[in-house]
């Protein structure tokens, strides 16, 4: 049987013997020291970028969190501007009106008071729609001594009234005010649903 045959792995050596590097206790320090503090480099390049990247992570769900708790608010609002919308414009169209006649028999006499002083006998022309004469009439006769005169006048509302004293004309307008607080009201809402598909 022939002798078996071992196939060498090793590199031939150019120099033709085993190479052996002696190192000094200084040296070896020193290059124990330097793979440290460049494993400690690396290590720290590791963590900043590791860090970065979470910061970078949250951030992003922050933002997205963030958008959709505006967007969930936005509808919110939505919901709640519809839901009052009817009661309010109902409050312009139907109370405030009605309201607006009960209070201006007091309005008129609250006009008219700080005018006493400059009365003398000069008559205060009281002109007003025919339907409020009765309850401005029926309260200002209860001042008694003052000396008036109601002049009816069909074009005006049943909110408006002029009081005139010689050349000074007061004015006393709550149609105007319930106009005005309607189309307040009606403008807001109406931005806010071109606000709210706008945003």
């Amino acid at each position: 049987m022939p002798p078996l045959k071992l196939e060498v792995f090793e590199a031939p050596s150019r120099q033709g013997g085993d190479q052996t590097v002696v190192m000094d206790g200084a040296a070896i320090e020193e290059a124990r020291l330097q793979s440290y503090e460049t494993g400690y480099a690396a290590g720290w390049e590791d963590a900043t970028v590791a860090s970065q990247d979470e910061q970078t992570r949250i951030g992003s769900e922050l933002a997205n969190n963030l958008q959709q708790m505006a967007f969930t608010f936005q509808e919110a609002r939505t919901h709640v501007l519809k839901s009052i919308q009817p009661v309010l414009t109902q409050l312009c169209t139907q109370l405030l009106p009605p309201l607006a006649q009960g209070v201006l028999a007091p309005v008129v006499l609250e006009t008219i008071m700080p005018l006493i002083d400059d009365l003398a006998e000069t008559p205060v022309h009281v002109v007003l729609n025919p339907a409020a004469r009765p309850a401005v009439e029926r309260l200002l006769s209860q001042a008694a001594g003052l000396p008036l005169v109601i002049v009816e006048e069909p074009t005006l509302g049943e909110g408006q009234v002029y009081l005139r004293l010689g050349d000074v004309e007061h004015r006393v307008d709550l149609d105007h005010a319930v106009a005005a607080l309607t189309t307040a009201v009606h403008d807001f809402f109406e931005y806010s649903e071109k606000d709210g598909a706008d945003g």
